[in-house]
């Protein structure tokens, strides 16, 4: 099932986006750590072409850190330049100057070659809505530059930020894609809070959920709600949590509803600990099965 979802403002800010590429050294690609190629635009090689890039993989401290280690091993294998950092804490953040000139230390000493003076660094921050962009442009600035949110598409129109005496920051506004071919990327994006809730019943998200720490985070789940039997079907699971957490309606009736929002909120604000939704190995494989299949329809 494809999920669609492109607002109007989208259509505008890449065509905004496309037009304030040229003006810039280099682009920062933020991703969310916890599902980095789930949020990673897959429109992003359209836009940007051969733009130097570093891949910015924020909301670390959310992450698992053991899948934080072998997503920048992966990203390094794949020719990127990747950087876990923390916009809220501050954390790596401080790397990203060092790191943007050392990217652009080769174009930079070619254009002193030819008599052109060094100027600040122009960079452009791309990424999906609610991955984090403000947060980070705040931090980089060292003051409110543009406004936060814990919503998707705050950001709605460009502004350049001076970032200290040596960067200037293009802000963008948060861009999806169309739609969504594959619905557990659809499930993993609405998981992490970056579409909107009307988009996808917050039930089946919820349960989405569930599952996934079921599978992967058992001691999670059980030590946040002090379950019972975490080998029963995740609406059994969502319902232990709405009769623990009060979700009860007239008569005694679990409001579904309100312990799949409370069980959303407790996973997005990394209440049930460090969870990363997708591995690179993973990853690997759907690529590699999807080049298989290629193969085979042009055999045909």
């Amino acid at each position: 099932m494809s999920i669609q979802w492109f607002p109007g403002h989208m259509t505008k800010a890449r065509r905004q986006v496309e037009e304030k590429c040229k003006l810039v050294d280099i682009v920062f690609e933020l991703l969310d750590a916890r599902l980095p190629d789930s949020s990673r635009n897959p429109m992003i090689h359209e836009i940007v072409k051969d733009k130097p890039r570093i891949v910015l993989l924020n909301k670390a401290d959310l992450a698992d850190q053991k899948w934080n280690e072998r997503w920048i091993k992966e990203w390094n294998e794949r020719g990127e330049t990747p950087l876990l950092i923390d916009a809220k804490t501050g954390k790596g953040v401080g790397q990203i100057s060092n790191l943007s000139e050392k990217v652009l230390e080769t174009k930079f000493a070619a254009r002193a070659k030819k008599g052109i003076r060094s100027r600040q660094i122009r960079a452009m921050i791309l990424g999906i809505p609610n991955v984090g962009k403000s947060s980070l442009i705040n931090r980089l600035a060292k003051r409110t530059a543009t406004q936060t949110g814990d919503r998707p598409g705050v950001t709605k129109a460009q502004q350049w930020i001076r970032i200290g005496k040596s960067m200037e920051l293009l802000d963008t506004p948060g861009i999806l894609w169309p739609k969504f071919e594959d619905h557990l990327v659809g499930l993993r994006l609405a998981a992490s809070g970056a579409i909107r809730e009307e988009i996808l019943p917050v039930e089946e998200v919820a349960l989405f959920g569930i599952e996934f720490l079921q599978q992967h985070y058992p001691s999670a789940i059980q030590m946040r709600y002090q379950l019972g039997d975490l080998s029963a079907e995740p609406i059994n699971l969502l319902e232990q949590i709405g009769q623990k957490r009060g979700c009860l309606r007239r008569g005694g009736v679990i409001d579904i509803e309100k312990a799949a929002e409370i069980f959303l909120q407790d996973l997005r604000g990394g209440r049930l600990g460090r969870i990363t939704f997708e591995r690179p190995d993973e990853e690997r494989m759907k690529i590699e099965e999807e080049n298989n299949q290629r193969i085979k329809n042009l055999d045909q």
